[in-house]
Formats: C-alpha cells, structure tokens, sequence
C-alpha cells in the first residue's frame, strides 16, 4: 500500500493495471500482484487515478445515489458548497487516514481528522466540528464510498439541512479542490518530513494546514490566501 502511494503521487493518471505493473518494477519483482488485487487496494486506499474512469468506492449494498448538485453552478460565497474525501497516509509500518473538508469558493480547509479506519463515526465527527466551527454549508459533495451513502452520514447532513451531493461515477473531476489539496500535502510536506507516530504525523499536517489557508499564494485565487477570500467573502456576503 505504501508503494502504491509513492506511485499514486508520481502517476496521478495511473489506473490499477499500470500501478500494478509498476508495482513490480519498482520491486524488481518482490510485489508481483495482479490488476484485481491492484485494485483492491487502491479501492481500501480511497486512491483513484486522476482521469475519467469507472469508480473504484464502492456505495454501500442499495444505497440511495444522490446527484451531483454543482454542475455549472456558479460558486460566489463561502458556505455555499463543500467537499469532502479521505485519503491514505503512510506512517511507520502503518497507515492512517485523513479525512479533509474544503470550501469550494476559497480553498479555505475549514476541517481535517486523522484516524486509524475510514469508518463513518471519524468522518462524521470531522464534517460536523466543521460546522460547528464554520457554519454549516448549503451543499456537501463526496464520492460515492460507503462512508457517504452511510445512514450515519445522511443523517448528519439531513440533520443540519445540508443538501447532498455526489460525483458522478465516472468522474474524478467532479471532487477535484479536495483532491488537488491532498496531492499538494503529501508532495509539498509529508514526502519530505520525517514522522514516526501519529502525534508527529498530525502537529506535520496541522503546521501545513495553517500555512496553506493563512500563508501559502493560491494561483486560483489571484495568488491571495484561502483565508484572505473566505473571511471577506462571509463580509460581503
């Protein structure tokens, strides 16, 4: 899994049958498993190959689809739309997982938590101390994984009367700003840290998270600050 990390950062665009082959070159043989099982574990990874391709997160067993809400919608305040998606962090002989929320109009990172699983009481926890802190938005978007088509997570959302919505199934696109911000922490900051416990890993993301939203220029944003366009967003909003 950790190899597959090092590849998913290299090859964002690679899907399960060229990680795989790369699995093997860049062990001269000693991981030598197939596209199946490949997928496999970018599927318990939460990695998906950045381009148009069918989903690799599973929605739980009838789990209600809902539709994707932003479609050529003009986003103009803050609060208007989030997203939120969880990612594989290597640590030691481990791993974690980092759940992160975004605000679409400002790249402000209004929550992150890292757990041991992927489970929908950490993500629940993570989506609703956001709002607690920032209020809550008109719309939450997220992939079609099992934590999202939750009962735990529905009724989080429908508790706080925030609308649901989902990428399409072949559409990396449609979650892209949470995406884009999990590739800038692991390229920018945890490949070229050293951490060895989950303390270090978590003091590692909070410094990159403070640094990206306050200091860090956003060329998406005329090179100001997420800070800088959420706050005097909510003024002029």
């Amino acid at each position: 899994m950790r190899v597959v990390d090092e590849i998913h950062l290299d090859m964002p665009y690679a899907g399960a049958r060229k990680i795989s082959h790369e699995l093997r070159r860049r062990t001269d043989g000693r991981i030598d498993v197939g596209r199946r099982a490949t997928a496999s574990l970018m599927e318990e990874m939460n990695v998906r190959p950045l381009y148009p391709k069918p989903n690799l997160s599973k929605p739980a067993r009838a789990a209600l689809k809902h539709p994707y809400l932003l479609k050529n919608k003009q986003i103009r305040f803050p609060n208007q739309a989030w997203s939120v998606d969880i990612t594989y962090v290597p640590i030691g002989r481990t791993h974690m997982y980092l759940t992160c929320v975004i605000d679409w109009f400002s790249r402000y990172v209004v929550g992150w938590r890292l757990a041991d699983d992927m489970g929908a009481a950490g993500v629940c926890s993570c989506v609703g101390a956001a709002m607690d802190s920032f209020g809550e938005p008109a719309i939450m978007n997220s992939d079609q994984g099992s934590v999202f088509t939750s009962s735990q997570y529905e009724g989080l959302l429908e508790g706080r009367h925030v609308l649901q919505s989902m990428d399409g199934k072949a559409r990396w696109v449609d979650n892209v700003i949470v995406e884009r911000w999990f590739r800038s922490l692991k390229t920018e900051c945890l490949r070229i840290s050293e951490y060895e416990t989950p303390a270090e890993l978590r003091r590692l993301i909070a410094d990159y998270v403070e640094q990206y939203n306050n200091t860090r220029p956003h060329q998406s944003l005329g090179y100001d600050t997420p800070d800088s366009w959420y706050h005097s967003g909510l003024m002029a909003a």
